[in-house]
């Protein structure tokens, strides 16, 4: 199983000194979070993709491929990549390119994206969210498969005899998780294809995403890839620590009221009650995330949210050792003793391309 962070790159006023951060104070400190991950023996790093205020990740690839010049181990992802205002075509040069910079440390999330304002940007209309999202990937996906690509279709201008360059590494194009809080639309298609699916299980009750995730395992089923309990699964969620809990409410209060995404509604108290926010200590964060085994099944994915609503870089650092040491090593134990063997690990490049080598093997 693997275990990492994602990041929402927001620029948000530090609620108990006033000090905001500078953009580029607030993308430096991304790059240091990142590699600090590594560090402390974490596996993925993930960012996600805004084009407005108060977030800076304007370009996860560029700042990606950064990152992987500074790690060794780190596996990048996004979280998410806007497949409805980005064109599929970029979108499989861009990937592939960084898939070659990275030796193959490469995967990506594909989100509709929440912002309303963002969609006209780039000329869509969001009224076409679903829509838009079922034809891009359609043609991504055979982008990085075909060498040559004819297309049609409603959102974009036809191609004729295009191919996407460069090619995917080894002929293996990067895993690809549909990352969805509410559309059965996305669940579907991630089991259409075969793909994962990643619910960002931080702000919904479980019961919300229990149904999102046991839709996407009945059509992975239904479609052929493995048993319902094989579907790739990837959760969200969000922790905060310190070794005394009464420690980590109070220091954590003041963010969580101002947070851009969810201050100024639910309490603390209520919020960490009804959603798989945890503020304590690293054994509540330990007995917390244990019970998403039994709410979803067993996964693949679990990413935390450690840097986000105007907390300082010093205290995402304390936050990730704590995490790296005390936390995760358990947590692996623990999910490993509990997943049946027929069960599989998050894919990776090297996995992937293995069993590529073995469905052809076996063809021959």
């Amino acid at each position: 199983m693997q275990f990492g962070i994602f990041t929402v790159g927001d620029v948000t006023t530090d609620p108990t000194t006033g000090r905001t951060p500078s953009e580029h104070e607030r993308i430096t400190a991304m790059v240091t979070i990142a590699r600090k991950a590594e560090e402390v023996g974490l596996d993925v790093f993930a960012t996600g993709e805004h084009h407005n205020r108060p977030f800076v990740p304007s370009s996860p690839t560029t700042m990606l491929g950064y990152i992987a010049a500074r790690t060794e181990r780190l596996q990048l992802s996004t979280a998410t990549t806007l497949i409805t205002t980005n064109d599929p075509v970029k979108i499989a040069e861009d990937f592939a390119m960084l898939q070659h910079l990275a030796e193959g440390r490469v995967d990506l999330m594909l989100g509709r994206g929440n912002t309303g304002p963002v969609y006209p940007w780039f000329g869509k209309d969001i009224r076409d969210g679903i829509p838009l999202a079922i034809e891009n990937y359609h043609l991504l996906h055979r982008l990085w498969r075909e060498d040559v690509v004819d297309w049609e279709g409603k959102f974009r201008t036809p191609l004729q005899s295009f191919t996407s360059t460069p090619r995917p590494l080894d002929d293996v194009p990067p895993f690809v998780w549909h990352g969805s809080i509410r559309s059965p639309e996305i669940a579907e298609q991630a089991a259409y294809y075969g793909d994962g699916f990643f619910a960002n299980n931080i702000f919904w009750p479980k019961e919300h995403f229990q149904r999102l995730i046991a839709l996407y395992r009945q059509r992975y089923e239904h479609y052929g890839h493995g048993s319902a309990d094989q579907a790739i699964v990837g959760l969200g969620g969000q922790v905060f620590m310190r070794k005394n809990s009464q420690d980590a409410v109070r220091e954590f209060r003041p963010y969580f009221d101002n947070a851009p995404v969810y201050g100024h509604g639910p309490s603390l108290e209520e919020f960490t009650e009804q959603t798989p926010l945890t503020v304590g200590s690293p054994q509540e964060v330990i007995d917390k995330t244990l019970t998403f085994r039994a709410a979803f099944g067993d996964y693949q994915r679990q990413l935390f949210l450690m840097d986000h609503a105007g907390l300082p870089l010093k205290t995402v650092l304390e936050q990730l050792d704590l995490l790296g040491e005390e936390v995760v090593p358990v947590l692996r134990k623990e999910f490993a003793a509990l997943r049946p063997a027929h069960v599989p690990d998050a894919p990776t490049h090297a996995s992937l391309v293995a069993a590529r080598d073995a469905a052809l093997e076996a063809t021959r």
